[in-house]
């Protein structure tokens, strides 16, 4: 079985996270720790963290999703704007480490015109300065594993190709000098997958058999159950509501009882309020069955 859940809003406290999760009939969820655009975060108290924790041990929540702002990009061209997107993802990671035993995705972010091979040097880099900074100031391993989003491929972002991701995996674990043991893994939004190429719908196992080929399945570690507005290999990335899109009910269902799949957290985020979360939520564990 897989846990399903949907994006929540931090604004009212971690235990309310669980809380409202918990009504709409999930097990697992994402949220970003600050403003999904960029910006300040606010501070985490000790007992905010504890409290959410134990309702999610209480409920038998899966591992959480917990989502970079998207406004990050530790790879572009501009100094100022990978160092500002390495300030946000080294003051996520440590507030994170409260929470150990989850999720932290990310998008690896776009080159804007240096480059597939210098992005991944770039997010690389970045990747292994912020890994390192985290564990020395909190003075043990990293708590959550570090999750790279596959993309959709549009402009110049990076992670639109499964060799992409592969490549800031290595290049990462050969900057720790971990020997491809870096504490990173892969999120794969069927979204994105199915704008980037892979016919998940025609050939998930096929699919599935690449990812394993090039990456590992041993590092796939959550999905983003997402229907596209778009045709195959559009590059574009729009979500749509499951099985309203050009991916369809039967395959996102294939998706779900996938026995390479099982036991991972799915996270939609597909365009939709409470309401629309909840019948999805429903629909999806009617799939699973």
């Amino acid at each position: 079985m897989i846990c399903i859940g949907n994006h929540v809003s931090v604004s009212d406290g971690y235990l309310e996270m669980g809380k409202h999760e918990a009504a709409l009939g999930g097990d697992t969820f994402a949220f970003f720790p600050r403003n999904p655009r960029g910006g300040g975060s606010k501070a985490v108290s000790p007992e905010e963290t504890a409290a959410l924790r134990a309702f999610l041990e209480a409920h038998g929540f899966g591992p959480l999703v917990v989502h970079g702002a998207y406004t990050m990009n530790v790879c572009a061209a501009r100094p100022e704007v990978r160092a500002n997107s390495e300030e946000m993802l080294r003051d996520d990671l440590r507030k994170l480490q409260a929470l150990p035993g989850n999720f932290y995705n990310f998008h690896p972010g776009s080159h804007v015109g240096q480059g597939a091979a210098e992005g991944v040097r770039l997010a690389a880099e970045a990747l292994s300065r912020v890994i390192r900074s985290v564990e020395g100031s909190c003075g043990k391993p990293l708590q959550n594993r570090i999750l790279l989003e596959t993309m959709a491929g549009k402009g110049s972002e990076i992670g639109g190709r499964f060799e992409e991701l592969r490549a800031i995996l290595d290049q990462t674990a050969d900057l720790l000098g971990l020997q491809g043991q870096a504490p990173l893994g892969v999120c794969l939004d069927t979204c994105h997958v199915w704008d980037g190429g892979y016919d998940i719908a025609a050939d998930l196992d096929g699919v599935l058999a690449e990812f394993d080929r090039v990456i590992g399945l041993d590092k796939l570690c959550a999905v983003h159950l997402n229907d596209s507005k778009n045709d195959c290999g559009s590059r574009k990335d729009r979500h749509e509501k499951l099985g309203r899109g050009r991916i369809g009910a039967e395959a996102l269902r294939a998706v779900v009882r996938h026995p390479l799949l099982q036991g991972l957290p799915f996270i939609l985020e597909t365009p939709n309020e409470d309401e629309g979360y909840r019948q999805e939520i429903a629909l999806v564990r009617s799939w699973a069955v």
